[in-house]
Formats: C-alpha cells, sequence, structure tokens
C-alpha cells in the first residue's frame, strides 16, 4: 500500500498534480449570476444551470480578488494535504498547479497572497485561470488547459483533486489517448474528505 510520503511525493519528479481551487481548497461568498441584455436576471445560479434564450452566465464576482481575499475559508484538511504535496512532490521534481475556472483576477497579488496567508508556498505553484479560454463548460475548459501538460509527455502519473464530478470524468476520458500515463482522481466533499473516481465508474 502507498504511504502517505509516496502519495505526497507524485513518484519522483514524474508526477503531475492538480488541484482546483473554489470548493476544493477554499470556499467564498462569490456567485455566479446570469446576464440578459447586460443586466443580471438571476442570482446565485449553479455554474451547471440551464440557460434560456439570450442569456449567459456572470462571473464577475469570481474577479473580486479582495472579495476572495476576506471571504476565503479552507476546505477541511486540504489546505493540509496541499501543503504536504507542494512540500514533497516539487522537492522530488515533480509538478503542482492550480487549475481554477476562473478568468484572471482584477489584482492577481492579492488574489495570490490569499493562498500564502494560509500557509502555501506559491513559488511552487502555477495558476492555470481556465476561464481565460471564454468557453462556457469548465471540465471542457479545464481538459484543453491539462492537455498542453500532458502532451509534454514529461509525466507518467496525473492526478486531480475537484469538487465537481465532471471535471474529473473529463480528465478520465484522455485515458485512451494517454495509455503510458497513469490517472488519479480525488472527489472532495464540502468537508475536505476525498475519495477516488474510478473510470469504470463514471461509464456506468
Amino acid at each position: 500500500m502507498e504511504t502517505f510520503q509516496t502519495f505526497t511525493e507524485a513518484r519522483g519528479g514524474q508526477g503531475l498534480t492538480i488541484f482546483d481551487i473554489d470548493k476544493t481548497l477554499f470556499t467564498s461568498d462569490v456567485k455566479v449570476n446570469v446576464k440578459k441584455g447586460g443586466k443580471i436576471v438571476k442570482r446565485g445560479v449553479s455554474s451547471w444551470a440551464r440557460l434560456g434564450p439570450g442569456e449567459e452566465f456572470d462571473y464577475s464576482e469570481y474577479k473580486d480578488a479582495k472579495r476572495f481575499a476576506q471571504t476565503a475559508s479552507p476546505v477541511g484538511r486540504m489546505i493540509g494535504k496541499a501543503k504536504a504535496i507542494i512540500k514533497n512532490a516539487t522537492k522530488v521534481g515533480s509538478k503542482v498547479i492550480f487549475v481554477t475556472a476562473r478568468a484572471d483576477m482584477d489584482d492577481k497579488k492579492v488574489f495570490i497572497n490569499t493562498f500564502k496567508a494560509h500557509g502555501l508556498d506559491m513559488s511552487k505553484v502555477y495558476v492555470e485561470r481556465a476561464g481565460n479560454l471564454g468557453v462556457q463548460d469548465t471540465a471542457k475548459n479545464k481538459t484543453t488547459v491539462l492537455k498542453k501538460y500532458l502532451d509534454s509527455g514529461k509525466y507518467a502519473r496525473v492526478r486531480m483533486f475537484d469538487d465537481a464530478l465532471a471535471n474529473l470524468k473529463a480528465l478520465l476520458s484522455l485515458k485512451d489517448d494517454y495509455p503510458d500515463i497513469t490517472f488519479e482522481c480525488w472527489l472532495v466533499s464540502s468537508q475536505g474528505s476525498i475519495s477516488t473516481v474510478r473510470w469504470k465508474i463514471l461509464q456506468t
């Protein structure tokens, strides 16, 4: 059985670990709204909600770095897990990235400093803003970002922590395209516990 130490190391220099941010590492007081004709018509909807004619999601609250800093609350033990993985995995040459559905924040420094305030060594982490791709499909955006890393040929093991099953399923759907890579997906609960997600389960 794999020890916590080897789990956090991500197999000596060949691992890529991916963390979602919202509801995986932190919760914050921000909402997805719906716009129509340039005006907010619905507030606090799910990002998976069905849109009506002429409607579009509005993620403007997710660009507010100050609001994130003021309201960010760690999700259970996930910050501790992230700290250990950042420390141990990068020490042996593996890579850690945060992949968020957010686009660019209005103040990058304030945003990054929020992670530092909770003890995360951001000098060893790169934040990918999948929202910059402009497609209103988070799973598709994240998959597009991750394929850039998978195509590099550097990684034998890739693992992802996310609260959204659709995002994990999208990553696992790439297994056949990258047969030499071991994929691991971990579903994060609202309390910060994790459970493994397997491709066979997702196919049922």
